[in-house]
Parts: C-alpha cells; sequence; structure tokens
C-alpha cells in the first residue's frame, strides 16, 4: 500500500515532501547550535580548546607512555598553544561558526532520519528489510569518526602543525579562525570517513561496487592512508598505527559488506 501511494504521487508533491524534512532538519539543527551557543563557557574551555593543553586526555596518555618507553616523539602537546584573535568580530563569528557545526554534529542522527524518512517510501519491502538499523549504524559510525578525530587526529595534528618550523626566525602565533577551522574540519572529515562502510553497503546494492574492485585497491588505498597519517603523526611509528589501523579497519569491513551483499544477490538469482 506504501508502495502504490509512493508511485502515485507527483514530481511535486515528493517535492513538497522533500522540503518539509529539509526544514525539519533545518530547524533541529538551529535548535542545539542555539543551545550550543548560551553554553559556550563549557563548549570552548572544556571541549574545542582543550586539545592544544597538556592536560587534554590523549596528551597526558602519551606523554606518560613518551617517559615509561624513553621516546620524546611520543609526547605531544607539552606547552600550550597560544592562540591570538586579530578580528574585531572574530571571536563572535568563531562563536557563531561553531555553534552550527556542533549543532549538525549533535543533529546528526535527527537529519540522517529525516533523509531515512524521505527516500524508505520508494524502497521495495525486501530492500527495507535488509537496510534495518541504517538510521542507528549510521550514525554510531559517524559519533566513533567524532570521537576518533577529537581525541586522536586533532591532538597530532595540533602538535605538528602547532610546533611546525620553517625556520627559527619565524614564530607561531596560531589565529582562532585558523585553530576553529582546523578542529573543525579534521573531526567533521573522520566522521564523514567513518561512514564509509555505509557507503560501500549503498554502493554495493546499486551494483556500483564489487569486492573484487575493493580487493584490487585495496594496496592504494592503505599507501593513501599511511601518506595522510604520516602528514599529521609525530614521527614515530606507535602513532603512524594508532591513526592508520582504524582507518584500514574500516575499509577492511567494507569489502565484507560487499562480498555479504554480493553473495544475497546470487542467492537472490538462485531463486528466482
Amino acid at each position: 500500500m506504501e508502495e502504490e501511494k509512493s508511485q502515485g504521487q507527483s514530481f511535486l508533491e515528493h517535492l513538497e515532501q522533500l522540503r518539509w524534512h529539509l526544514m525539519r532538519s533545518i530547524i533541529a539543527i538551529v535548535v542545539v547550535a542555539v543551545v550550543v551557543f548560551l553554553l559556550h563557557d563549557l563548549v570552548f574551555n572544556t571541549v574545542i580548546l582543550a586539545p592544544k593543553n597538556p592536560e587534554f586526555f590523549t596528551n597526558r596518555v602519551l606523554c606518560n607512555m613518551a617517559e615509561q618507553l624513553n621516546t620524546a616523539n611520543l609526547c605531544i602537546n607539552s606547552k600550550p598553544l597560544e592562540i591570538i584573535n586579530i578580528r574585531m568580530a572574530g571571536q563572535f563569528s568563531m562563536h557563531i561558526m561553531i555553534s552550527l557545526v556542533l549543532g549538525l554534529i549533535l543533529a546528526f542522527p535527527y537529519v540522517f532520519w529525516e533523509f531515512w524518512s524521505f527516500i524508505r517510501p520508494a524502497l521495495y519491502e525486501k530492500e527495507i528489510r535488509h537496510s534495518r538499523g541504517a538510521v542507528f549504524f549510521s550514525s554510531l559510525l559517524f559519533l566513533m569518526g567524532i570521537l576518533f578525530g577529537y581525541f586522536v587526529i586533532v591532538p597530532l595534528s595540533v602538535h605538528f602543525l602547532g610546533s611546525y618550523h620553517v625556520s627559527e626566525q619565524v614564530v607561531n602565533q596560531i589565529n582562532l579562525k585558523s585553530y576553529i577551522g582546523t578542529i573543525a574540519s579534521v573531526v567533521l572529515a573522520a566522521g564523514i570517513i567513518f561512514e564509509l562502510p555505509i557507503l560501500i553497503y549503498f554502493l554495493s546494492k546499486a551494483g556500483l561496487v564489487y569486492p573484487e574492485f575493493l580487493k584490487k585497491y585495496r594496496r592504494h588505498s592503505i599507501i593513501i592512508i599511511f601518506i595522510m597519517a604520516a602528514v599529521i603523526t609525530p614521527p614515530d611509528i606507535f602513532s603512524l598505527v594508532m591513526v592508520t589501523f582504524p582507518l584500514v579497519l574500516l575499509y577492511e569491513v567494507g569489502i565484507m559488506i560487499s562480498r555479504r551483499i554480493e553473495k544475497q544477490k546470487e542467492q537472490e538469482e538462485l531463486a528466482g
């Protein structure tokens, strides 16, 4: 019944439904962003500015390990990074930007649910059955990516970029906009990258990606991941492995998902 109703709707009716889904998603993001804006002391002092300080969880853990292993390179952000603001409205504009970014991150499960509610009526019952849990797993992977980016990649990036010198004559004075932009882009990128298994799932269902293709380019993907990790991590093998292992694992999970979908398609063809 739901499928017949979806098929009978006109393009304008679908467009109207999409508009309301987008409106509700935007409202959710704005509401969360307003709450974040009001909690600016907690957001900035405890979350945004924390990774640059020696007391941050990841920094303390790595420095303790560096002391035990007698490896100085492993200790990161041992000195607080000094942040400056050079624009009159710089702090206010960054306050608004980070509120919107956190609004998007925290409202992501609801936004994805709205997106799923829009495309669900267009799916067959079999496709809906196979896609159960899509909202939950997408939200879970996105949250894992956000946490991985914040607790692992951000401290390493802040340490590397904040302490890098082309010459001792050049002093780093990090602008607030640059610092927040780096953190926001890294965290969001990590959240999106962790959606790789979900992306591979839908591409495999659509017949655009196959296990053989993913296996063929496995080495290329691992090399790219290693290069990216080597750029942002300190010069030690532990940090390199700590960043690359989860990303390589996600790629392998994607191969397993694609292989499972291919087997399901073969079974359906035999049954049909």
